[in-house]
């Protein structure tokens, strides 16, 4: 999780927030768009794509520098979020 406006927080941490009166819930909240019967006789269920595994050789300096970015950890993650935008850039 790399948003700062979100913290985590346990089950219990929550009660006491909500004890405490800390949590706020608006009942008047506007509920959101509805998508309404033509979007939904439209839409389909697709399953999600299971992930390939791959044995890739890389270039040292690349390695390196995702590895360093990453301070070593997620720095797999993070060449697969390049390669996801470099193929979305390309479509």
């Amino acid at each position: 999780m790399s948003d700062p406006n979100i913290k985590r927080a346990s089950l219990a941490e929550i009660r006491k927030m909500k004890e405490a009166g800390e949590l706020f819930h608006d009942p008047d909240a506007h509920a959101g768009e509805d998508l309404g019967p033509e979007f939904w006789a439209k839409a389909k269920v697709e399953a999600p794509r299971k992930a390939r595994s791959v044995h890739l050789k890389l270039d040292p300096d690349v390695f390196d520098y995702f590895y360093k970015q990453s301070k070593g950890k997620g720095h797999l993650t993070r060449m697969q979020n390049v390669l996801k935008a470099y193929v979305n850039a390309h479509r």
